[in-house]
């Protein structure tokens, strides 16, 4: 199997081109590749397909194999492979995901990609559509226990479902591999739910950490940042258009409330080329065969 490895602000994926040839058991190839010790190691697997509706389809596992509906920084990635690769020339395409048809343009720079901007599409706020259980049509700035203390939280689906806390600690010192479980299996997520932890630093620039379900604490989740954003300006904290700091590197941000749709601004970046001969059984302890390519 050849396959890039990507990532956009250091949420890492292995990239594989299915568009002639399909491949097999993604969920269990999805575990091996993403683990970090005896694997490749990445957040998770994407496969870039042919697709009847657009350009071409991005289908996404995380590293524990669950498939995801959208990835933000993923697409960007999808974007930069297809184009540097050679499998479009087209500096605007489109891309099927399980949340729908996104739009991307391309920044090309000395026959390169080296930025991306994506119509995110538009953001959902009813819960039962997110999905969020919860009395009320949304969640916005609403009290939620976790581990027994309260967290203001706004609710929202950017294809996938996201909980946003503001809070007034530094998120810097929190201990996301303690709160973030507790939050991604709360009751109220009956589908799991992806977590941004978030401080306002002006009307312009937000900070934030994310608890990704299914991947753990990634380095950046581009759906996470415009969730946030949107949570942002939803509660009249920040302007329309945000730079979001993540540990992995900085999003822009904005949401267009005329068109009620979100924008996602950011860079992508291929890692290296490989190869590798995957072994029989991927849940066993067999030895697989790799082969790096400097890129």
């Amino acid at each position: 199997m050849k396959f890039t490895k990507m990532h956009g602000c250091g949420n890492d994926y292995v990239y594989v081109d299915c568009t002639k040839q399909p491949l097999e058991d993604p969920e269990g190839v999805a575990r091996f590749v993403s683990d970090r010790h005896f694997g490749i190691g990445s957040d998770g697997l994407i496969l870039i397909n042919s697709s009847k509706v657009a350009d071409f389809e991005m289908a996404m596992y995380n590293a524990d194999g669950s498939r995801g509906e959208m990835c933000g920084n993923g697409i960007r990635c999808v974007a930069k492979f297809v184009y540097d690769k050679g499998l479009t020339d087209k500096t605007t395409i489109t891309v099927e995901t399980l949340a729908g048809i996104k739009t991307l343009e391309l920044n090309v720079e000395k026959g390169q990609v080296k930025t991306v901007r994506v119509n995110m599409g538009t953001p959902t706020l009813k819960c039962t559509e997110i999905p969020v259980t919860f009395p009320k049509d949304e969640m916005i700035n609403q009290p939620m226990e976790v581990d027994g203390k309260i967290y203001p939280v706004t609710c929202v689906s950017m294809g996938n479902p996201h909980c946003v806390t503001f809070m007034e600690e530094d998120v810097r010192k929190l201990d996301l591999e303690k709160i973030g479980p507790s939050f991604e299996n709360h009751e109220t997520f009956p589908k799991r739910v992806n977590t941004e932890f978030a401080n306002i630093l002006d009307r312009k620039h937000i900070r934030m950490r994310v608890w990704e379900r299914g991947s753990g604490e990634t380095l950046a989740c581009g759906t996470g940042a415009c969730a946030t954003a949107v949570a942002a300006v939803l509660n009249g904290l920040t302007d329309d258009t945000v730079d979001l700091e993540l540990l992995g590197g900085h999003l822009a941000i904005t949401y267009d409330r005329i068109q009620n749709l979100v924008f996602m601004t950011g860079p992508a970046t291929i890692v290296f080329d490989g190869e590798i001969t995957l072994p029989r059984d991927l849940d066993g302890d067999e030895d697989a065969d790799v082969k790096i390519y400097k890129s």
